[in-house]
């Protein structure tokens, strides 16, 4: 059963290693998940799975690590040989920052169909009697002209409604985002934001929505469900 849950973004940068003398331009954010970590933390799960967007759907066990090296800086994140991708790479940075071990880390293709999402998501709440959940995803990276990809009017609509689903913890509106339209808008955390609506599905969470920001002209969202 899931019991809390946690949203977090990925960026590299959120790593002061990597960051290095830009460290502080997301002091702010770093606090806010370091906060929404810790909130997994107090509920004293049994299991905490980090799910994040990778190339294809595949669930590595606890010693699985990455590495920071491809972003600048040869930082390992758990044991090698580096195997996750760079969300869950965060997440499992986050994690153990916050004193927790992740009991598995669950790559969701970019691409994967809402109801597959849902699916896994149910499962996963399943695992044990009390599972927390740190679902780590970006928002739209096309919000500026400055933004990584091409800028695109909807982008800032898009990442308004999950932030709002977010401070809700509405997860049928989780549930009902447009893979096509995230797609497009370069959003990463679509996959995994669908697998934290199914595993909360009907679970009655109250959300609280603890960062909201775009400094590079991307989305990055931190949330708490308790």
């Amino acid at each position: 059963m899931l019991i809390a849950a946690a949203v977090c973004p990925h960026p590299p940068l959120l790593v002061p290693e990597v960051a290095r003398g830009a460290a502080g331009d997301l002091d702010g954010l770093r606090a806010a998940c370091d906060r929404a970590v810790a909130g997994l933390a107090e509920a004293g799960p049994d299991v905490l799975v980090v799910v994040g967007g990778g190339a294809a759907d595949h669930t590595h066990g606890p010693g699985a690590g990455g590495d920071l090296r491809p972003y600048g800086v040869p930082l390992p994140v758990g044991p090698p040989p580096a195997v996750l991708p760079l969300s869950l790479t965060i997440g499992r940075w986050l994690a153990e920052r916050g004193g927790l071990a992740p009991a598995r880390l669950v790559e969701v293709a970019a691409d994967a169909r809402p109801e597959t999402c849902l699916v896994r998501g149910a499962g996963l709440a399943a695992l044990a009697p009390r599972v927390a959940l740190l679902a780590m995803g970006d928002g739209s990276a096309r919000r500026t002209t400055a933004s990584p990809g091409r800028f695109d009017a909807r982008a800032v609509a898009f990442d308004s409604s999950v932030a709002a689903a977010l401070a809700d913890a509405d997860t049928a509106a989780l549930a009902a985002l447009d893979p096509r339209l995230a797609g497009d808008l370069m959003a990463g955390g679509r996959a995994a934001w669908q697998t934290l609506a199914g595993a909360a599905d009907g679970a009655g969470f109250t959300g609280e929505l603890l960062a909201h920001e775009a400094p590079y002209g991307v989305g990055y969202f931190a949330a708490l469900w308790r």
